[in-house]
């Protein structure tokens, strides 16, 4: 009877420790590097892989660069190639942080939350701090998560003509979706 007891308080707790971490297979990234001069350098990417651990407020991402999709493959061919992400030699980016304040945030109780994570992006191996607010949505027992930023090409040695034409914004806008 012990050995029952004890054994049920196991899984118990064991399902409590895997309700705090959520994850997600299909969150979307948006790519907005358009300027007056050209309208279509906007991608997505609807593939990305993420998870958010409630208790911690430990939050990762990570992309596989090819899986952005622009409407014309000119500038997907230009974004996978040497001068920019060099998909074949960094295939993925990441983000790891963490929410701030976690405690604003109730993961439990429907309704709309701010706060602020802050953490390491790193796209072609370079690795750079990255604090950004984010709008949590918690309806349903289900957790949606948005945050934009931008993001400075050079820090991520990402050059070319068309970005010191003007064709490609220097820092272009990043937005995140996700629900877990």
């Amino acid at each position: 009877m012990k050995k029952t007891l004890l054994a049920l308080a196991l899984i118990i707790m064991t399902g409590s420790l895997f309700a705090q971490k959520k994850t997600t297979t299909s969150a979307t990234v948006i790519f907005d590097a358009t300027t007056d001069k050209d309208l279509l350098p906007k991608a997505e990417n609807k593939t990305v892989i993420g998870a958010l651990d409630t208790k911690t407020g430990v939050v990762q991402f990570e992309a596989a660069v090819k899986n952005f999709a622009f409407s014309n493959p000119r500038i997907q061919e230009h974004f996978n190639g040497a001068n920019w992400m060099k998909s074949d030699v960094f295939p993925k980016f990441s983000f790891k942080g963490k929410i701030k304040d976690l405690s604003k945030v109730n993961f439990t109780k429907d309704g709309t939350y701010t706060g602020t994570v802050s953490g390491e992006l790193t796209i072609k191996d370079e690795t750079k701090t990255l604090i950004t607010p984010v709008t949590f949505v918690i309806s349903g027992g289900k957790i949606s998560a948005t945050t934009s930023f931008s993001v400075k090409l050079s820090d991520y040695n990402i050059t070319g003509v068309p970005i010191d034409a003007g064709k490609v914004a220097k820092e272009p806008k990043v937005t995140v979706a996700a629900t877990f």
